[in-house]
């Protein structure tokens, strides 16, 4: 076994976590039938079945727009599992896309980047207002990549109000010492070129959140984020791998606050 495989694994660690999954496609499945005609489904934004966005509306004239990429290390799950994290937002008066990209091996991680460039175009170009940006686990990884200089058009980077990296991953380099890498096909030097800890600090508010009762390995990347940008780092007690995200689905709750002001 790679000497890094039990360090990234989460599933193994949490209470009853193989039930996750599929708390996640029910809790999605039924946001998104309570949405109704408020839910744009399988938008595209690019040629690949996987470059699409699914778009939930609020009931008014939105205050702006928040994309969330979801996570799986870059090699699984899709948007479809997670429209329920939209439910805080939305209610907020925010809309709120989710884009889906290709996976590895198929890709690499530095082509999911550009194709998460790529949507977050398509959906600000199709959005008015200030835009946040939310990413758990890779897709952590994703939103603060976003913030490298030139990865967005001018225009649409002056639109992102606030990145915030939950559980991200921000030095991939420890992943090449994973099974995993098997599907990155990463060396060293793609490794370093795609690790958020080693852009310049971004000129945005940016918070790193994580769950405190998650693996040490995720708990040492989003400080070495933190440290890295000097930005807030926020560890929310109790919380691991898998129900860190769940405040989003709450109007009310810090991390909302936190992201949307």
């Amino acid at each position: 076994m790679p000497v890094n495989d039990d360090a990234y694994a989460n599933g193994a660690h949490i209470p009853d976590g193989a039930s996750f999954p599929d708390r996640w496609v029910r809790d999605a499945t039924a946001f998104r039938d309570a949405m109704g005609a408020r839910a744009q489904l399988g938008l595209r934004y690019g040629p690949s079945p996987r470059q699409n966005f699914d778009l939930f509306e609020p009931e008014r004239t939105a205050k702006g727009t928040l994309i969330f990429v979801h996570g799986g290390f870059w090699r699984m799950l899709s948007p479809q599992d997670w429209s329920h994290l939209a439910a805080g937002a939305v209610a907020r008066g925010w809309t709120v896309a989710l884009p889906g990209y290709e996976l590895c091996p198929d890709v690499r991680i530095a082509g999911i980047t550009q194709s998460i460039a790529q949507a977050v175009q398509v959906i600000a170009g199709r959005t008015t207002g200030p835009l946040a940006l939310a990413g758990h686990s890779a897709g952590g990884h994703l939103v603060a990549r976003m913030c490298a200089n030139g990865m967005l058009p001018a225009d649409v980077a002056a639109r992102v109000r606030h990145v915030m990296p939950i559980s991200p991953l921000s030095d991939l380099e420890p992943l090449l010492l994973t099974a995993m890498n098997d599907d990155f096909q990463m060396d060293a030097g793609m490794a370093r070129a795609e690790s958020p800890v080693y852009q310049p600090a971004p000129e945005r508010d940016v918070t790193v959140w994580v769950g405190g009762a998650e693996r040490p390995a995720f708990l040492d990347q989003a400080r070495w984020l933190a440290e890295a940008w000097r930005c807030g780092h926020h560890i929310a007690a109790g919380k691991h791998h898998f129900d860190v995200v769940d405040p989003l689905t709450e109007p009310d709750s810090a991390m909302l606050q936190r992201l949307l002001g």
